[in-house]
């Protein structure tokens, strides 16, 4: 719930309202909905179906919404996980090429001095 909440401040702060246009708007109290927004409280889907009409969205997209900071902030966790595995698997491949080296030395007819 408070990830949501969060959706809903920043969505809030982006109209440039207050708690209490939204509070008035939904006709609830303004401890009410700071409690939403700090996920104190959880939704029901009337309410849920209230706030989304509210943003002019649907529920599915306030539910799903990300603000633009949290979208980069996790592409950059991908990229960096991302490149961790190319390093990962350019050591396995040394590492695979190393136990072939071994094998084919250990394979090969040794001389008689």
């Amino acid at each position: 719930m408070k990830s949501l909440g969060k959706k809903i401040r920043l969505l809030r702060h982006q109209k440039g309202w207050s708690q209490e246009d939204v509070a008035k708007q939904l006709d609830i109290s303004i401890p009410a909905f700071s409690k939403i927004e700090t996920g104190i409280t959880d939704i029901n889907l009337s309410r849920l179906e209230q706030i989304s009409k509210l943003y002019e969205m649907t529920v599915v997209q306030l539910l799903t919404f990300n603000d633009i900071e949290q979208e980069q902030k996790s592409a950059s966790e991908i990229e960096s996980v991302q490149k961790k595995l190319v390093e990962r698997e350019a050591e396995l491949i040394d590492l695979q090429k190393k136990v072939i080296e071994l094998y084919e030395e250990l394979r090969r007819p040794k001389a008689i001095a």
